[in-house]
């Protein structure tokens, strides 16, 4: 039933860009997103800074966005905004967001049952950098900076089909490549 009033909200937001329908929207996820800011910021003003600084940016996003699954998507959408804030601020290393991004999969998808250690996530990086230009470039675009299929391939000047290829790919030659590397 949440799904479908979801569902429906969001519907009618994309059509008519109603804040309230937004705002009903959010609200419910508000407690949530201010916890995983929290995380990353360690700073109570902060993270309340971030909850609305995210729900701005749901203005204009959800509007040409089409979400099937607005908890995760928000989730992952209010991560990278930390993630990236974060990054610009300079406080945190490349390799720190990629141990952030895998928990935060790990965590959302429960994919992976290894510990992560910092072997893990040196290896992790190592095999992204052997990935070819066109997948490392894709796979940092998509995952680090949450850009759609079609923000890809405007930034990069590849083809739709290509750039969900090269994404594909690159996520299976980053998994090959670290299970070969761990034997």
């Amino acid at each position: 039933m949440v799904e479908q009033s979801e569902q429906y909200l969001l519907t009618a937001y994309r059509e008519t860009g109603n804040l309230q329908l937004l705002g009903r929207l959010y609200e419910p996820y508000m407690p949530l997103v201010y916890g995983l800011c929290f995380k990353y910021y360690k700073d109570e003003a902060k993270s309340e800074d971030a909850v609305m600084q995210i729900f701005e940016s749901l203005v204009a996003k959800l509007r040409v966005h089409e979400v099937s699954n607005f908890k995760s998507w928000l989730y992952t959408l209010a991560r990278n905004h930390c993630l990236m804030d974060l990054r610009t601020e300079s406080r945190v290393s490349t390799v720190d967001i990629e141990e952030h991004l895998v928990e935060s999969d790990r965590l959302l998808h429960q994919q992976y049952e290894e510990p992560i250690t910092e072997e893990r996530l040196a290896l992790m990086e190592s095999c992204l950098e052997e990935l070819n230009e066109e997948q490392q470039r894709c796979i940092r675009l998509f995952y680090l900076e949450q850009k759609c299929y079609k923000d890809v391939a405007a930034i990069t000047g590849y083809d739709l089909n290509k750039v969900k290829s090269y994404i594909q790919n690159g996520k299976r030659n980053l998994k090959i490549c670290m299970e070969r590397k761990q034997e």
